[in-house]
């Protein structure tokens, strides 16, 4: 496991390369990433041209509405753009927070079991919830096989800091999933 230093997006190069190195030794064939605009996705497009890694990638957004009503930080040019590069994009509710986040803010803070799974999470930082939440997504949208290994990458805000690999279940059956390895993370996020 690599340790960064500092959180944050200075590290989503060192993250591709990692994650390009750990699939050559491990063979995993699915990579999942959270990238908001396409910017975490097109550095992993580029170190896998360059270090000619085979690997699909799913491309995971915010969910429409996190900007404002009807809004999503990726552009449908750059949705497709990715596309058209063979990779799948996915834009779905955030499955541990979506709308036990809605009932929460309606009824001042209610206690709610995937917020506080998500928060739980969080406790091994930011990246681990986020490779948990999408990787569940991905799942639930067919993206990616069940029951096979991937990969999946996060970050504290922008780009990644945070690479995993695990075995995801589906959101109505998450507790099948398993976390098996930390490829990379901040120290602490």
């Amino acid at each position: 496991m690599v340790l960064f230093e500092n959180k944050g997006f200075e590290n989503t190069p060192r993250v591709a390369q990692l994650v390009c190195d750990y699939i050559k030794k491990s063979g995993i064939k699915y990579v999942v990433m959270a990238s908001k605009t396409g910017y975490t996705t097109d550095i992993f497009l580029e170190c896998f041209k360059r270090e000619n890694v085979d690997a699909k990638i799913v491309s995971v957004t915010h969910c429409y509405g996190d900007l404002g009503p009807g809004m999503c930080e990726m552009t449908a040019e750059k949705r497709k753009e990715l596309t058209d590069k063979g990779v799948t994009v996915i834009t779905a509710t955030h499955a541990l927070s979506g709308a036990e986040r809605g009932i929460a803010k309606r009824y001042g803070g209610a206690f709610t079991p995937a917020i506080l799974m998500a928060d739980t999470l969080k406790m091994l930082g930011q990246g681990m919830k986020v490779g948990v939440e999408i990787s569940l997504m991905a799942m639930d949208n067919g993206a990616i096989p069940y029951g096979e290994e991937i990969i999946a990458v996060g970050g504290c805000s922008h780009g990644a800091d945070y690479a995993i690999t695990l075995i995801p279940g589906h959101s109505n059956n998450l507790f099948e999933t398993k976390v098996i390895d930390i490829i990379c993370k901040p120290r602490i996020s």
